[in-house]
């Protein structure tokens, strides 16, 4: 018995964080000291397991957050003039930097865009109406940046650990794991919605700046892109601006990279 309470101790701080998006980790109604040593166990192995997935499995596990976002924005059909439009001005992008890309546009009046860890890249019509070519390009080499500085997989990793009663629905095959469909919308709002550092922000306008260049597109586009943010972002209510740093700094400091 002293043992049992020994172990409980050693793990009331993993049990402690397990809940993320409403998820919880026992029935509201019980008590704590009514959970059985096996539930407790139970828990610790999935904070283990989630500290030790694999890169295959956090593609997977994106893809069906991919999926996800995909069933609640309605995509631009091929001849509609956002997917026409963005089919042109990204030619040439099926692939880059050794990520395959699946970019397409949602009819959605927002201005956001986001890239995920298997290669999705979706563009909100929103921002595509606010913006040229080269600057939803730059948009676009900048949520890049973040799958290849791996931001969304370090955060997609926190997050599964933190949540120690992520259900897991099935094993697919080739043993990979897929997540119960009742957590993908706490999965997503944790892993896309959240902030990321400003150094990491840094970090993906850098790789924006790169790619700009790598594909002969305009890198003052990228300046230009945060000029028009700025602007925005005295009327509120931009999803874009709610999660990333102020763009007006942003602009000035990769006008002096370009110069």
């Amino acid at each position: 018995m002293r043992n049992r309470f020994k172990l409980l101790a050693a793990l009331s701080p993993m049990l402690a964080a397990a809940g993320i998006a409403g998820a919880t980790l026992f029935a509201p109604a019980a008590p704590a000291h009514s959970q059985s040593l096996g539930d407790i166990m139970g828990s610790a192995k999935k904070v283990a397991q989630a500290a030790s997935v694999s890169d295959e499995q956090i593609v997977a596990y994106f893809g069906q957050m991919s999926d996800e976002m995909d069933r609640q924005n309605p995509i631009a059909p091929a001849k509609n003039p956002y997917a026409v439009r963005l089919a042109k001005l990204t030619r040439g992008l099926d692939s880059y930097d050794g990520l395959k890309l699946d970019i397409q546009a949602y009819l959605v009046d927002e201005v956001n865009a986001f890239a995920m860890g298997d290669g999705t890249v979706r563009v909100y019509s929103g921002l595509m109406d606010k913006m040229t070519d080269d600057e939803v390009r730059c948009v676009i080499g900048h949520e890049i940046g973040h799958v290849k500085l791996e931001h969304g997989q370090k955060r997609l990793k926190r997050a599964l650990q933190q949540d120690a009663a992520l259900s897991v629905a099935s094993t697919a095959s080739g043993g990979v794991r897929r997540l119960a469909n009742s957590e993908l919308g706490g999965l997503v709002q944790n892993v896309m919605y959240a902030q990321h550092s400003q150094a990491a922000e840094m970090a993906s306008d850098d790789y924006a700046l790169s790619f700009m260049g790598a594909k002969g597109y305009s890198r003052e586009a990228c300046a230009t892109a945060m000029d028009k943010l700025a602007a925005l972002g005295g009327g509120g209510g931009i999803a874009l601006l709610q999660t990333h740093p102020n763009p007006a700094t942003r602009a000035k400091r990769m006008r002096k990279q370009i110069q």
